[in-house]
């Protein structure tokens, strides 16, 4: 039994030498924030021109800069972050990430990607579990099919009640020297982490193999970065076909660098991703929501989990009639329809109730949804495929991934 036989093998970890102010170098996921591109004005304003993974991303606020980005992106993969980076770690590494909702635990690992299937219906060991946006995917396709480094904001989860795999993993190496150990920027917290030698290899892979056996085919959903492994996985399907199969075996465009977290992480709170619509008018929406429902024989109650909210109009509702697991599955082909039909219209993916709710009063309309119940996750991963795009969030926007670890895309 190897770590093969879980799609993971031990990660080539690149970090930032003593001579980088480790304050600045990490930056959050960069679909947080998409509609309030000040939040990133301050981290560009903070950053400067300081060695810093926001150098090697594109925040999906500032999408509409082109592609003059991703070439920026590219070049400073191959220069000026390799001269940052001259620190190599081939361990798996025990994050712990500090919070507002506690410290939460993680493992640093590469997953292998011929394991991974985002498709809908997949029944692949690692599996999607939200449909991705499409226009999201362009952007990143284009960065990484000609990028030198990868850095991961994914988050894979593993459904372990029993606190088997990570948490042994943490405690016994609560006291290990640190990998790294820095505050996160803009009210993020903070991040260390440690490596973990090859003696706890052995429990790792007990644990592995008793998930595994429980997993019904289903070990790892993505939690977070479901837009980033697909991206990974599209530009690996492009490369496979040139290689030959010693070259695909150890390809490193095959592998992915991810952070595996527990579902049950008491600091892992689910939260809803809300929907900001603009250019709508807020009366006509509800009402054209209402008529939808009603010609598929469902409707509205006045009491329930959602709210259609404007600057002068709420509808509180739940739903009641046809197949409705999921509240989200059922409005959000509404919206889709909705936005297509009506030009000039637009939706955005918020986290947090309070953010929401102040870009509405700035003019806009939005949908506020109710908790998402994380213990549902897999069950209805394994039962129904991937759930409808932006449908939960992983703690506040805050709480999100902050890029640290580096791993190179160059074959050696």
């Amino acid at each position: 039994m190897t770590f093969d036989d879980f799609a993971l093998r031990v990660p080539h970890v690149l970090l930032p030498g003593p001579d980088v102010d480790l304050a600045l170098w990490p930056v959050i996921a960069c679909d947080q924030f998409t509609s309030q591109p000040e939040y990133w004005q301050e981290v560009k304003s903070l950053v400067g021109n300081a060695p810093s993974t926001l150098h090697m991303i594109y925040p999906e606020a500032w999408l509409s800069q082109g592609d003059g980005r991703i070439d920026r992106i590219n070049e400073y993969m191959r220069a000026d972050a390799l001269r940052a980076l001259t620190r190599q770690v081939h361990a798996f590494e025990i994050v712990w990430r500090e919070t507002p909702s506690g410290t939460r635990l993680g493992l640093m690992a590469e997953i292998d990607l011929e394991r991974y299937d985002p498709a809908p219906g997949s029944a692949s060991l690692i599996r999607a579990t939200e449909a991705t946006v499409p226009e999201r995917i362009p952007p990143r396709v284009r960065i990484r099919r000609h990028a030198t480094l990868e850095t991961p904001h994914a988050i894979l989860l593993v459904d372990d009640p029993g606190h088997t795999l990570i948490e042994p993993l943490a405690q016994a190496l609560s006291t290990a020297q640190r990998l790294y150990d820095t505050p996160l920027m803009l009210g993020g917290g903070r991040l260390w982490a440690a490596s973990v030698p090859g003696a706890l290899h052995p429990g790792m892979l007990r644990a592995l193999s008793d998930l595994m056996q429980a997993s019904g085919g289903l070990l790892f959903a993505v939690g977070d970065g479901n837009h980033s492994l697909a991206t990974a996985k599209a530009c690996w399907d492009a490369i496979r076909p040139t290689l030959s199969p010693e070259e695909a075996a150890q390809h490193p465009a095959r592998y992915a660098l991810v952070e595996i977290e527990n579902l049950y992480d008491p600091a892992l709170r689910f939260e809803p991703i809300h929907r900001l619509l603009t250019g709508v008018d807020a009366g006509d929406i509800q009402r054209c929501f209402i008529d939808w429902l009603s010609r598929r024989g469902m409707g509205v109650t006045p009491f329930g989990p959602c709210r259609f909210v404007s600057g002068g109009k709420t509808l509180t509702f739940g739903l009641t009639g046809g197949q409705n697991p999921l509240a989200l599955a059922c409005i959000q082909p509404f919206l889709d329809e909705y936005i297509s039909s009506h030009p000039g219209a637009a939706i955005d993916y918020v986290h947090g109730e309070d953010a929401l709710l102040s870009l509405v009063q700035q003019g806009s309309s939005g949908v506020l949804l109710p908790p998402f119940d994380k213990s549902a996750l897999f069950p209805s991963v394994r039962l129904g495929g991937s759930l409808p795009r932006k449908t939960f969030s992983m703690g506040s926007a805050r709480e999100k991934r902050y890029y640290m670890e580096c791993r190179s895309l160059i074959t050696p």
